[in-house]
């Protein structure tokens, strides 16, 4: 954690941050620069030609008979009983220029309501590892503890804007009821933005309902504000299943925004070559956004972008790779081609919260912001290639997304700081640590990380050598110690217990059973 926040025109002050902390402030970031292109127009636009070859040569399949419907009336190619769907490429980029190049998320307390779009990046909470761990306790099955602590983390870090899904799945909870008493718990520990699973109709509607409890809000106001969002993930190659196209139908005719992010791995969901496997990323995207446009015309979207590669030997997949990088940056040029919302990760394949994982995430990291990218999923905690929620890891990523931040921020140039009073008082061969411009600037001169060990070595080495690890468990474990929860109206929490009850009473909704309706 950073020792010093952002006061405006006064460089950097000290914030005191939840868990007795000292991080930089919450803020809603901008990205200064330009964004950065690594392909031509003519390379970018033989991506998309690529593309649409296959949405109108191959298709799309959509398994569930009521999508198919709906891509027909908007004019897709459907067969009767097949499953396959072809796209006309007029129609695509019809379809997909009714997605806003722009939208606003409401969170339940108003100060971390989040925008999307344009130069603004904004960071979440790892989402859905089966397994978390920390050097204390081990690697262990997701659980409801450690979700909650992990749920309290990315409340109390001032760089995450959002949570993001399940930051580790609660198994301990029956699967017919998890997404009510993780979703409540979530609202009650966190009042940043929130997520629901696009699992099905039950599912999504009861998340839906929570986040509309949560802001006290009507259902007509919450269509016109986006309250909850959710990621669908195309069934790499060229799929789309039931639940979640059930999910997406239903979150977009309420107007609520949805990630689609295909999983492409070059080599295994996708063909080998980074150019293939973009064509195929961009096609499944695109596909998936114009199918919510048929649905409601105007409903906000992320192009999800995740493109990497696999291990050709083990088939394991690998992250923070050179590929990876290359993948994020082409996938924010065709973002901008589009005019949509961008969605990246910041991923790494380590089994550890080691020198692996920081320097993956570090090339995971660096082409979301060259990429203009608006939503970083997994921004903190994610490791061993998503199997596994780590809580140093999130402390570690966090010091390195504000290191990022930082680097957003413009250098001062204005005459006082150029110090050239300093530069007189001290002449030739001395030093500034006593000049009168060093003092005035002290407590803001430079950003100071709480994670860093500054120090020579005897005075390290006499304090028990701990590593980065080591200082981050210390870190998460104080922030947790420290943990207040944000306040929250009673009569709000009283109708969502109130919900949660019935539901669960109800039986919640069968994890097999994903088409039934009310």
């Amino acid at each position: 954690m950073a020792r010093r926040g952002r006061e405006k025109g006064k460089g950097r002050a000290r914030k005191e941050a939840a868990g007795g902390l000292q991080q930089l402030p919450y803020q809603n970031l901008k990205i200064p620069y330009q964004p950065y292109d690594i392909v031509s127009e003519d390379e970018l636009q033989a991506i998309h030609s690529a593309s649409m070859d296959v949405l109108e040569q191959v298709g799309i399949n959509f398994l569930l008979p009521e999508a198919r419907d709906i891509l027909k009336a908007a004019g897709a190619d459907v067969t009767q009983g097949d499953a396959r769907v072809r796209f006309d490429r007029v129609m695509v980029e019809e379809l997909v220029s009714r997605a806003p190049a722009e939208f606003s998320m409401y969170a339940r307390n108003p100060a971390h309501n989040v925008h999307y779009g344009g130069n603004n990046i904004n960071f979440a909470l790892v989402a859905s590892p089966p397994n978390v761990s920390d050097i204390e306790g081990g690697r262990r099955q997701g659980n409801m503890k450690d979700y909650c602590d992990l749920i309290r983390l990315g409340q109390s870090l001032n760089i995450v804007h959002m949570i993001g899904g399940y930051p580790c799945e609660p198994a301990d909870v029956p699967a017919n009821i998890r997404h009510l008493k993780a979703e409540s718990e979530t609202i009650k520990l966190s009042d940043k933005g929130a997520f629901g699973y696009s699992l099905g109709y039950h599912r999504i509607h009861d998340s839906m309902e929570m986040a509309r409890i949560s802001r006290g809000i009507s259902y007509e106001q919450m269509r016109t504000e986006p309250s909850i969002m959710t990621t669908v993930n195309a069934n790499s190659p060229l799929q789309y299943d039931v639940p979640m196209l059930i999910g997406m139908i239903e979150m977009a005719k309420m107007g609520q925004p949805v990630n689609v992010t295909p999983f492409t791995l070059a080599g295994a969901m996708a063909p080998v070559t980074l150019a293939g496997a973009l064509a195929q990323q961009n096609a499944e995207a695109l596909a998936g956004i114009a199918f919510m446009q048929a649905v409601n015309p105007g409903t906000p979207a992320w192009y999800g972008g995740f493109t990497s590669n696999v291990d050709m030997k083990s088939g394991a997949p690998a992250f923070g790779t050179p590929e990876y990088s290359k993948a994020v940056l082409i996938g924010g040029q065709l973002t901008r081609k589009y005019g949509i919302p961008y969605r990246s990760s910041n991923v790494n394949a380590s089994n550890a919260p080691d020198a692996q994982a920081a320097y993956e995430s570090q090339m995971s990291i660096w082409p979301c912001m060259l990429a203009h990218c608006n939503l970083v999923k997994h921004a903190v905690g994610w490791l061993e290639g998503g199997l596994c929620a780590s809580f140093e890891k999130t402390i570690l990523d966090a010091e390195m997304l504000q290191m990022i931040s930082e680097v957003m921020r413009p250098v001062d140039f204005s005459p006082d700081e150029f110090g050239l009073d300093a530069i007189k008082e001290v002449g030739p061969g001395g030093h500034y640590f006593g000049a009168a411009h060093t003092m005035e600037r002290y407590e803001t001169a430079f950003y100071a990380p709480m994670l860093s060990d500054w120090r020579n070595f005897e005075s390290w080495e006499e304090d028990g050598s701990p590593d980065s690890t080591v200082r981050a468990h210390k870190i998460y474990k104080q922030l947790l110690a420290d943990y207040v929860p944000p306040p929250a109206d009673p009569a709000m929490i009283e109708e969502l217990d109130a919900f949660v009850d019935r539901r669960i009473a109800e039986g919640g909704q069968d994890p097999y059973s994903y088409e039934e309706k009310k």
